[in-house]
């Protein structure tokens, strides 16, 4: 008898636990649910299993106290440069960095590489990065049929710009690839940009462009005006040589008519991508990216843009609200890659979350001129979940202090 009410009893206490995870108390901020204020969120089976007022602690196995931090989906980077190799060439090699070494540190559980790689080197940078790395690696596949081997010989090929054999690639590969790129062209014709929307045609994926070089014969308002299809997107919004402010300081009319038709605008700060001058009279009146993105790689982490975070502080220190930068770094770049199951809380989606604190003090932002933004305002990565696993906890609040029993129990397995 004692036996039966022994099992009945711990069967009774099994099903109270409802949840893997519980973060508790925190501010949730989830743009796509239009949610922003203190809630609860329950992970089970790597899925958002809850997300409520007030879900008791002992509904699960492990929680965490989050009061006073702000706990947003996992954040979405749609423009990095992760092909790390031993090739040589620019984004092929040694000026690409590996994607786990700077995604979960950042609040970053999705990334997406713009074209550092073509349908020739695709496969290599599927096996090498793709598939051996814990963040959640997606692409865009270069017009260049090699990639982004090297600005001034290999991307400047025009007989490597296949639209054919691209799109292909990407309908093949639709679980890793989410657009087409073309970057760094120098030539006076549209040919590249031509082939790149070709492409995305041919696949049904956006286009991402990086001009490099600005040229007459190509002005950059034809580019935002008639070139690029409603969806595709161009980055480096805030570059020195955009035609963006008028002789007065105001935003040009043609950018806002770019932003009617469709045409996405996202930051892709980079290592030279990025002026105060440009983006803080652009802020004042208004015209605020789509999407907030790093263009991470060597020279990037090491210069202004340093990591996500730094770069979502700079936007709040030029005074965008919290929930709008949250907004610009999670579920709008979903959506602008076509990938709604990320960037969000809802319950059954992945349960990707950063968890940040926000900071205030005497602090300093520089651009891609070393001029410097003052600022009271910083975002710090305290915790990242990916798939319900903790990838990153600055602090150990997902851990046990080493002296109490649970520690104790954990040191004798």
């Amino acid at each position: 008898m004692r036996t039966i009410l022994f099992v009945l009893l711990a069967c009774a206490a099994q099903a109270q636990v409802s949840y893997d995870l519980l973060l508790k108390g925190g501010h949730v901020i989830d743009p796509k649910n239009g949610l922003s204020a203190v809630r609860d969120v329950a992970v089970s089976g790597g899925k958002i299993a809850a997300v409520a007022e007030n879900i008791p602690a002992a509904q699960a196995r492990r929680v965490v106290d989050v009061s006073s931090l702000y706990v947003t989906p996992g954040l979405v980077d749609i423009h990095v440069h992760v092909f790390a190799s031993t090739m040589a060439g620019e984004y092929t090699g040694a000026n690409s960095v590996r994607p786990d070494g700077f995604s979960f540190r950042a609040g970053v559980t999705t990334m997406v590489d713009a074209g550092s790689s073509g349908w020739r080197n695709f496969d290599e940078f599927r096996r090498d990065v793709v598939q051996r790395s814990k963040t959640r690696v997606l692409a865009m596949l270069n017009i260049v049929g090699k990639g982004m081997g090297g600005r001034m010989t290999v991307e400047q090929d025009v007989s490597d710009m296949d639209a054919e054999r691209t799109a292909e690639t990407v309908k093949k590969n639709r679980d890793v690839l989410v657009g087409v790129k073309i970057a760094h062209f120098n030539g006076p014709e549209w040919v590249a940009v031509e082939r790149a929307v070709k492409a995305g045609e041919l696949a049904g994926v956006p286009v991402m462009v990086d001009f490099a070089t600005f040229r007459p014969e190509r002005p950059f308002e034809d580019l935002v005006t008639t070139k690029l299809r409603p969806g595709d997107i161009y980055t480096h919004l805030y570059l020195g040589a955009v035609p963006m402010l008028d002789d007065q300081g105001r935003v040009r009319q043609y950018l806002y008519d770019a932003r009617k038709r469709g045409v996405i605008f996202d930051v892709g700060h980079g290592g030279g991508s990025f002026l105060f001058r440009q983006a803080v009279p652009a802020m004042k009146q208004g015209f605020h990216p789509d999407s907030i993105s790093t263009d991470l790689h060597i020279d990037s982490m090491n210069g202004g843009m340093k990591d996500m975070l730094n770069l979502m502080s700079k936007f709040l220190n030029m005074g965008m609200s919290l929930d709008e930068v949250i907004l610009r770094s999670t579920w709008t770049p979903a959506k602008e890659i076509h990938r709604e199951e990320f960037g969000h809380l809802t319950v059954g989606a992945p349960a990707d979350i950063a968890v940040l604190r926000l900071v205030t003090g005497d602090f300093g932002f520089t651009d891609a001129a070393r001029s410097r933004l003052r600022g009271s305002k910083k975002l710090v990565g305290e915790m990242t979940l990916m798939n319900g696993q903790v990838m990153w906890d600055l602090n150990g609040l997902a851990s046990p202090d080493w002296d109490s029993p649970e520690a104790r129990r954990r040191t004798r397995r």
